[in-house]
């Protein structure tokens, strides 16, 4: 009879184990994105509902964390590819991060996508308080978040999400070689 406790205690606690952590890993899918002011390390000011209509990636990130910066290569191949068909791209530097670090993170890597400052963390916290870095959102054209990944991105399952999301017009554009 103890060896039947034992695996019903078990299995109730591994249901709640599985419960918990998809409860943890994906509490933003399907809702609204938070309409967030927006300031870039130029001075431009905007929000997230004003990119509505396009596949947004939010990724909030550091100076100082190293899958951070080894991700800024993937991101900008990923941006490159996919800009002119709509994408944006917000890499958030986290509030503790001194504002020339980021100026110059930037400018010895050469990143040609949007680049915020959350000087408050104010951005942060409209996404449920990120804390940790990498934290990136996937944001649908409707402005739904559609993922959510606390570490480095799967860059091929990434481009395989955005091509979802771009009119089929654009996808076959990028299949179709120049003349």
């Amino acid at each position: 009879m103890t060896k039947r406790k034992d695996v019903w205690f078990i299995l109730l606690f591994a249901v709640v184990v599985v419960t918990a952590a998809l409860v943890w890993l994906a509490p933003w899918q399907g809702e609204r994105a938070p309409d967030v002011r927006v300031e870039t390390l130029d001075g431009e000011r905007f929000t997230l509902e004003e990119l509505r209509g396009k596949p947004v990636i939010v990724a909030f990130w550091a100076t100082t964390c190293s899958e951070c910066v080894s991700e800024i290569p993937h991101f900008k191949a990923l941006y490159e590819e996919y800009s002119d068909q709509g994408l944006e791209l917000i890499a958030v530097a986290m509030e503790y991060d001194p504002e020339s670090q980021v100026r110059a993170m930037v400018e010895d890597r050469d990143i040609p996508y949007t680049v915020a400052l959350d000087r408050d963390g104010s951005i942060a916290r409209a996404f449920g308080d990120v804390r940790l870095t990498p934290t990136t959102f996937l944001v649908s054209p409707d402005g739904k978040i559609l993922s959510q990944r606390l570490g480095m991105v799967d860059m091929d399952r990434m481009r395989e999400r955005i091509t979802g999301l771009l009119p089929a017009d654009q996808v076959a554009s990028l299949d179709t070689p120049d003349a």
